[in-house]
């Protein structure tokens, strides 16, 4: 699944914190039978960076699949996965797998995962916790950029030998590949990573608040058209995807962000709701912001 460059589309993100397999599972089975939510997503945290670090967190791609054989229409996806937690070539295997059992409805979402940095991370108590090594920045995008490669590689070839800087592949397979290349999003908003973009993305997603700020969502799109200029692609095969928090008790905020996102050039909309997840809160979705969208931007502009 992926948007078709230039068309809006519009997801939901359901964080599986504080909520249980079923919360989630009802509110998926319920988006899968309406046609305005065209992707849905989960996140990819072994505990959150919020509230209690011994709170309920459903790990990301096991719960993927499981959400993968209970609907039938729906795109999916993680939004992001950590390149930290999962090596490539076991991440490409992962991902071929729920591609099968989805019948080709997988983007694969991937982002660098968290980097050392001088100051608070909520990310960096969540890695140590488990044993994970966080980067430095640098090293974290060259492992990103190298990912990247892999991936594509092993949805695409028969056999891949790979020699980089971190990663290493000798005749590694991916069988059965997946009919199709599933879609690769990547996730970020800094420069440096915008260039891992331009190289190898479908489908660009700046993260939620705080960078759903339009100067600096349109600065980065900008700096993306750099990038892309510079290695010779056009910048037009790259879907702008951004996800935005919804406010049950605001819809109309919400609408008025999303259709400020729209304005700058955003054609790949994920709504994260908030949880707990409130009673056919995916129909809410659609009745309250997505069609109310569609039709002021038809109204206005002439398309929708």
């Amino acid at each position: 699944m992926t948007a078709d460059r230039g068309r809006l589309s519009f997801g939901i993100k359901t964080t599986p914190a504080y909520v249980t397999y079923d919360d989630v599972l009802r509110v998926w089975q319920e988006a899968d039978g309406i046609p305005e939510i065209e992707h849905a997503w989960l996140w990819d945290r072994l505990y959150p960076p919020f509230g209690s670090t011994d709170a309920p967190v459903l790990e990301s791609w096991t719960l993927l699949s499981a959400l993968a054989a209970r609907t039938e229409r729906l795109g999916l996806g993680v939004l992001v996965t950590s390149n930290r937690k999962r090596p490539p070539a076991l991440l490409a295997k992962m991902a071929a797998t729920v591609d099968a059992i989805s019948g080709g409805r997988l983007t694969v979402g991937v982002g660098v995962g968290g980097t050392r940095t001088t100051g608070p991370d909520p990310a960096t108590a969540e890695y140590e916790a488990y044993g994970l090594r966080l980067p430095p920045a640098a090293e974290g995008i060259a492992r990103l950029d190298e990912a990247c490669v892999i991936l594509r590689r092993l949805w695409t070839e028969e056999s891949v030998d790979f020699s980089g800087r971190f990663y290493q592949l000798s005749q590694a397979a991916c069988a059965p590949r997946p009919a199709r290349r599933p879609p690769l999003l990547i996730g970020g908003a800094g420069p440096r990573t915008l260039r891992v973009v331009a190289e190898h993305a479908d489908i660009w997603n700046i993260p939620g608040p705080p960078h759903n700020d339009l100067a600096l969502i349109r600065d980065r799109l900008r700096i993306l058209d750099e990038h892309c200029a510079a290695i010779g692609r056009d910048p037009g095969e790259i879907t702008r995807s951004v996800q935005t928090h919804t406010s049950y008790a605001d819809p109309a905020a919400t609408r008025a962000l999303v259709l400020e996102l729209v304005g700058a050039g955003i054609t790949h909309i994920v709504l994260s709701l908030k949880m707990p997840f409130p009673k056919a809160v995916a129909r809410w979705a659609a009745d309250e912001i997505i069609t109310p969208v569609r039709e002021h931007l038809a109204a206005t502009a002439g398309v929708a």
